[in-house]
């Protein structure tokens, strides 16, 4: 519990304290030429040679203020450093995720890529395929501009692994306009969620959107039901401590609400076939009255065309169980480097600039909220959306919560989890029927 202890005085402080003033006048120090990240003074060597940096990253939307404070920044350095060029590899995340596996098991890891905390990258480092970064984080303040406690995610046996570019919890979106449009209020609890849904749906309009082509999405918001119907965080960890089974009165419940919200038309017609950005833009382009996510999609919501129509709030109780104070906690996606990365020295470099550089291009691009670095700046003066304000403002708010199913369990019990939830999508099944899928998936990964 001493992580959660550090990422809530993160999450409720540093949302709204991120220190630009680390991103400024230091990132010169970061660049190439000073050999950044090298531990020495490689200036000669890096300035000499030609170097490519293959950079797999995961903000393939052009829409995202990621995808462009990410190509400015590349362009940047590569126009300081004309001898490095970077090539970008841009995937959405279960794409990214299958690339990295299949190039994990033939050790062709590109030079930086993108891993997740905790469970999901912690096979990656025991395979050695994973540079550690201490040198690279002591290197120009670096390690100072995360917010507290948040780089133990990616840290195992005392090194750190990777560097994250978010730390977020998830949240309903909601169109205020279509709201008004289907003559419904806000839900307080998760029956009046369902009644909004089959409202609107009876007016014809859509009432969520989701991509659950990539299977995560669905996971994502399960597992905060699981949250509510657990009266509290901790499940997964009570059956990893064989406290509980899978068979749980706790998991029906919440495989039960999760069918009761698809059986009342919540999402869109062939919904496992959109993928992640996909989905999010039936939201982003007003065809969808609600949209649960993690806070990472503010800024691109922000920047499309129901900016100003947006609201937000928390997912609600379910049968008077849970706090809606306590959230899906995502820490976010991160930048870990190949250890047998041909450019060990100049990776590190660039990887050291651009982190230092992220949190004042993010904030210039109305992508800042949500981000794992420290911000020192005036969101509402900076032009931020009152849907952003009302983003940050959440983050006061946050009891505690609950990781990822992925991020917990081990990679072969995630899997059938995240089939077995993705399939609830297509057909209706009995709880008991899916909680014992689950616990013989746990069981045979956990001998």
């Amino acid at each position: 519990m001493a992580k959660m202890s550090k990422w809530l005085s993160l999450a409720m402080a540093g949302a709204l304290a991120f220190s630009l003033t680390a991103c400024g006048g230091k990132a010169d120090e970061g660049s190439a030429s000073s050999g950044a990240g090298t531990g020495g003074d490689k200036a000669g060597t890096v300035k000499e040679k030609n170097v490519t940096i293959t950079f797999q990253n995961i903000y393939p939307d052009p829409t995202d203020p990621k995808n462009k404070l990410m190509n400015k920044l590349v362009k940047q350095y590569e126009s300081e450093h004309p001898n490095i060029k970077i090539e970008l590899d841009s995937l959405n995340t279960d794409q990214q995720k299958l690339k990295l596996k299949t190039q994990a098991a033939s050790k062709e890891v590109p030079d930086i890529t993108v891993v997740n905390p905790a469970a999901q990258m912690q096979p990656f480092v025991e395979a050695k395929l994973l540079a550690p970064l201490d040198d690279m984080l002591d290197q120009n303040g670096l390690r100072g501009t995360f917010q507290d406690g948040l780089l133990d995610w990616y840290s195992f046996d005392g090194h750190t692994y990777a560097v994250p570019d978010g730390n977020n919890i998830g949240v309903v979106y909601y169109n205020k306009e279509l709201f008004e449009k289907g003559g419904v209020q806000v839900p307080t609890t998760f029956e009046e969620m369902v009644d909004v849904v089959k409202t609107l749906k009876s007016k014809g309009i859509q009432p969520m959107a989701i991509g659950e082509k990539d299977t995560w999405t669905g996971s994502f918001l399960f597992m905060n039901m699981l949250l509510r119907t657990n009266n509290g965080p901790g499940f997964l960890k009570d059956v990893l401590d064989k406290k509980k089974t899978f068979e749980d009165p706790a998991f029906k419940e919440a495989v039960d609400a999760f069918q009761n919200l698809i059986q009342a038309g919540a999402f869109q017609e062939g919904v496992t076939s959109f993928d992640y950005n996909a989905g999010e833009n039936l939201f982003k382009t007003g065809k969808a009255a609600m949209y649960f996510m993690g806070t990472w999609a503010t800024g691109g919501i922000e920047t499309s065309s129901v900016n100003g129509k947006v609201g937000v709030f928390k997912f609600p109780t379910i049968n008077g169980k849970g706090n809606p104070d306590e959230f899906m906690l995502a820490p976010g996606s991160a930048f870990a480097i190949s250890a047998d990365s041909k450019h060990l020295d100049e990776t590190k470099a660039f990887l050291n600039w651009f982190m230092l550089n992220f949190p004042k291009e993010a904030f210039e691009a109305k992508g800042a909220v949500g981000i794992g670095q420290k911000v020192d700046g005036d969101f509402k003066a900076a032009g931020y959306s009152d849907m952003a304000m009302e983003v940050l403002n959440l983050f006061k708010d946050v009891k505690g919560g609950d990781l990822a199913f992925d991020n917990t369990m081990n990679p072969g019990t995630a899997q059938a989890h995240l089939a077995s939830i993705q399939n609830l999508f297509v057909q209706k099944k009995d709880s008991a029927e899916v909680a014992k899928e689950h616990q013989s998936a746990f069981e045979a990964n956990n001998k």
